[in-house]
């Protein structure tokens, strides 16, 4: 079965050509537009379901006949902010290509994997009949919140599902593990007073120094122990927004402070363990200073591990060494995916594997090379064909 691969690209372009920045105001119902009118002509009929105003869910079940099991292909619709277009040398939301790339935000990360995914089912869908039936999980919010995919979980939408390949980018490689995410929030509440008279109050930029320090020392623990993961590297804590009162104040101690945290885990770290080290650290801080510090989880995600003789690993595997000719290469996704999610609460083993590079997300100038993007539809085509039918 073959690939219409100049639909596929000029689809991708499509896509990448609408601006679906993850920020208020804008959202991805132009996107889920787009592929409705797509699939509508193609006689397929997807099923749209509004998580937040403006940010729609697309889900398409294709049965394919036969008897077999039920695979999943995921992507999100939405994208980081393009940043400084002047830091550009193509339009963010250009799609232009040159020399064999197609540029723009979202080209990788990824657009490029869900017109794959989806040009991949409908090369499957018109060769007749099949095993099992393939779920397209067309998916909002994964840059923040993910609250699409908790959407999609929630409304049981994974139910009967067997395994999923979710379509990020990974520059060939098929991720069987990826990291863990933690955001936290630390509010810091102190006494103002002048700034001659610091013995009058409680400053909370003291206070986030030495809770920082500590910060650093629980990073330190987890590098140690379980320490680094072959393909995810070390756990990291990672301060990402601090700030203390309001400039330009500068003979005033500031009553209260803010302080971010990203923290980042690879398989074998305890999160409710961590947490208990945070929260003692913050204690004692407080005990410390006499200004209160309140940590708030606002993300917390496990890391992932599906093994590599799982059906969909192994399935996925063989599809590349056929389409491809090279050896598979294993590896883990450095960040989070909505995976976790598909992982951790509906119980599906999970693959990672898309086109783009590993690294390109989120940069000026993000592309997909055309090659890649072809290979990796093809590569769906013969995994879901082989993990159906098995």
């Amino acid at each position: 079965m073959t690939v219409d691969t100049d639909g596929l690209i000029g689809f991708t372009q499509q896509l990448v050509q609408i601006p679906s920045v993850n920020q208020p105001g804008q959202g991805e119902a132009a996107v889920v537009e787009a592929i409705v009118k797509l699939v509508e002509s193609w006689g397929w009929a997807p099923l749209v379901q509004e998580v937040a105003p403006g940010r729609p869910n697309c889900i398409i079940r294709l049965e394919g006949g036969l008897p077999g099991r039920t695979l999943l292909f995921e992507g999100h619709t939405d994208v980081v902010t393009p940043g400084d277009p002047e830091e550009w040398t193509h339009n963010p939301f250009g799609a232009e290509i040159v020399e064999g790339r197609l540029y723009g935000r979202g080209a990788a990360d990824m657009k490029g994997g869900l017109a794959a995914m989806i040009f991949a089912a409908r090369a499957i869908e018109e060769s007749g009949a099949f095993p099992g039936t393939i779920v397209l999980a067309i998916l909002c919010d994964e840059e923040e919140m993910m609250i699409g995919v908790h959407d999609f979980v929630a409304r049981g939408h994974a139910r009967g599902i067997d395994a999923a390949i979710v379509c990020e980018p990974e520059a060939g490689e098929i991720c069987v593990t990826q990291k863990g995410a933690i955001r936290i929030r630390v509010d810091l509440e102190g006494v103002m007073a002048h700034g001659a008279m610091p013995h009058e109050g409680r400053n909370p930029i003291d206070a986030v120094t030495l809770f920082l320090n500590e910060v650093a020392a629980v990073e330190r623990r987890y590098q140690q122990d379980p320490g680094e993961h072959a393909e995810l590297g070390l756990t990291y804590l990672t301060p990402t927004h601090v700030s203390a009162g309001s400039l330009p104040q500068m003979n005033v101690i500031p009553r209260s402070g803010l302080l971010a945290i990203d923290v980042r885990t690879v398989p074998g770290v305890d999160h409710n363990e961590l947490l208990r080290h945070l929260r003692t650290a913050a204690d004692g801080v407080s005990e410390q200073t006499g200004v209160e510090l309140t940590l708030s989880v606002l993300v917390d995600r496990p890391p992932t591990t599906t093994p590599q003789d799982d059906p969909i690993v192994v399935a996925v595997a063989e599809a590349h060494r056929e389409v491809t000719g090279d050896p598979p290469r294993f590896g883990g996704v450095p960040g989070t995916t909505d995976g976790t999610i598909l992982w951790r609460d509906a119980k599906l083993p999970v693959v990672v594997y898309g086109p783009g590079g590993k690294w390109i997300a989120h940069q000026a100038d993000e592309f997909v090379e055309i090659d890649d993007l072809i290979r990796h539809a093809e590569v769906y085509v013969a995994a879901a064909l082989r993990f159906l039918s098995l």
